[in-house]
């Protein structure tokens, strides 16, 4: 885990490590992907990527996961995203959301596997969270999909999730999907999560804090960034 002493200086870092990995891919491929995640602690993130200097056309953005709300709804990732991230230079980068028209995540999973298959098999960055009950993306604990969504050798990119407590029906990319990454950067900020993070990183089952099933694995590199 890198420890910073403010925000500001974590999103300065992990602002500079992102940006060197879409130009590489941009480089290597001609395009280049970055995998997001919602809530609050990665707007003043997403304000800082949106103002650099990088051919924005030519990198594509999705999400890790989505409350399965149309754009519109306060709790909805893309909003967060539209309004944080596609800004400024980053206006002109192509966004993937998850929602659609379905009424559920399970009859839209099809359709979002659908345009995920045009992005390349590797992700350039993918940016994770890490909730207080030890879910990420929207691996949660006890949900019932959670066996399948953790599968590394599953061949679906994404699945809808039934949470057993937080609001809305979700819509997730799937552990095997995610783990086709360049690096994935778990992005942290708060005292509270300091304690959960120990207990993640310390014995106990995966469905217990489902984090776990990104820190434990080795095929793709995992770095923590943590500010109070």
């Amino acid at each position: 885990m890198i420890q910073f002493d403010t925000r500001e200086s974590l999103e300065s870092r992990l602002t500079e490590e992102i940006v060197a990995l879409l130009k590489s891919g941009i480089e290597e491929r001609g395009r280049a992907t970055l995998v997001v995640s919602g809530g609050r602690t990665p707007a003043a993130l997403f304000q800082s990527l949106s103002v650099q200097e990088l051919d924005w056309s030519k990198v594509w953005i999705t999400l890790a996961d989505e409350r399965w709300v149309p754009d519109t709804h306060e709790d909805s990732n893309a909003r967060s995203v539209k309004t944080h991230l596609l800004q400024n230079r980053a206006a002109d980068a192509h966004f993937i959301p998850h929602f659609n028209d379905a009424e559920y995540p399970c009859s839209g999973q099809t359709k979002l596997e659908e345009v995920l298959s045009e992005l390349p098999k590797e992700f350039d960055a993918v940016i994770l969270g890490m909730g207080e009950d030890g879910h990420t993306a929207s691996f949660f604990p006890n949900a019932p999909e959670l066996t399948a969504a953790l599968n590394p050798y599953g061949f679906k990119a994404c699945m809808g999730v039934t949470p057993p407590v937080a609001p809305h029906l979700r819509m997730t990319l799937t552990l095997q999907r995610l783990l086709h990454a360049k690096r994935i950067f778990i992005h942290l900020c708060g005292d509270s999560k300091l304690p959960v993070l120990e207990q993640a990183m310390g014995e106990g089952d995966t469905e217990e804090m489902p984090v776990r099933a990104v820190l434990r694995q080795s095929k793709t590199p995992v770095d923590i960034y943590w500010a109070p």
